[in-house]
């Protein structure tokens, strides 16, 4: 799967910048949802989270391809 990120042209710095971006867009969509929607505090606090999971996701992608970038393109033995 990273071999197939890399050549479409995903690099680490993509995936740390994606993993930055989630997680402004968790507190955006936590406050946006606190503030425009009658369901209350529960269901703001549920947004953050969901969105707020996508973190990790791109930050790991973001070391394994620095980690791809790092070995010329290769997966290291």
């Amino acid at each position: 799967m990273i071999k197939k990120l890399h050549d479409a042209g995903v690099r680490s710095e993509h995936a740390y910048t994606a993993g930055l971006a989630s997680i402004a867009a968790s507190f955006l969509s936590w406050t946006l949802s606190e503030k425009k929607e009658s369901a209350g505090r529960d269901r703001a606090d549920r947004w953050g989270i969901f969105v707020g999971e996508w973190a990790p996701t791109f930050l790991a992608l973001g070391l394994a391809l620095a980690q791809y970038e790092q070995q010329d393109g290769t997966f290291p033995n």
